[in-house]
């Protein structure tokens, strides 16, 4: 169910019969149509166990079913709007960042040590985003928030890309990620508060980064 961006905050979704999508409460601005919004509490695919993982995960993010035939405008805080398309590969995304998304894409919760190792688990201590990332899998599109605006920087192999934790706003493909002090780097440009890292993230794929250091 692809998006159509009305703006940099305003997004566009054709709801059409038999296929359902998710989207955070509160996020319809408007809508045309037959269309209903039902609260959702197993939050999309993955069933029971996965609604376990995100409840344990601080990820319990309130989702509405939306079913019917016609069109509805999302947006919400005023946050910027980027559509990320999945051609069967997966998204990793804090829940809370999500907006809306197809309901044929498969959600679950991963554990971001399981990924980074003990680095994974620094990275949630140090940038306050939770030990457990949202995941999105299969095809279809994602409408994710951010501040200010974002861009997309692919990885590839021996290409490696260095972002500040605090900037990061998802990743999709073969990518695995790394914490790294580096002691300096935020204090030659005046922001500096004694302790600085970088997110290094390597393999195949995309890493999408926003243009402030604020949270949602």
């Amino acid at each position: 169910m692809p998006f159509r961006e009305i703006n940099s905050k305003m997004v566009e979704a054709t709801v059409v019969p038999g296929q359902k999508m998710y989207s955070q409460r509160g996020a319809m601005l408007a809508y045309r149509g037959e269309v209903s919004f039902t609260p959702n509490i197993q939050g999309g695919q993955g069933g029971v166990m996965s609604m376990i993982g995100r409840r344990v995960a601080n990820e319990a993010t309130p989702l509405m079913t939306v079913e019917g035939n016609g069109t509805v405008m999302f947006g919400h805080g005023g946050h910027h709007i980027q559509v990320i398309n999945l051609a069967g590969d997966t998204l990793y995304v804090e829940a809370d960042r999500l907006l809306a998304f197809d309901g044929t894409l498969q959600q679950g919760t991963m554990f971001m040590g399981s990924q980074g190792g003990v680095m994974g688990m620094v990275r949630g201590q140090v940038t306050g985003q939770g030990l457990f990332t949202t995941t999105l899998k299969g095809h279809g599109a994602v409408a994710v928030m951010a501040h200010g605006g974002v861009i997309e920087l692919p990885i590839a192999p021996g290409r490696e890309v260095h972002v500040d934790p605090q900037a990061y706003v998802a990743h999709h493909g073969d990518v695995r990620n790394k914490l790294s002090t580096a002691l300096g780097w935020r204090e030659m440009v005046g922001r500096g508060s004694g302790e600085a890292f970088q997110l290094e993230l390597s393999g195949s794929g995309a890493v999408y980064v926003q243009a402030s250091e604020e949270k949602l």
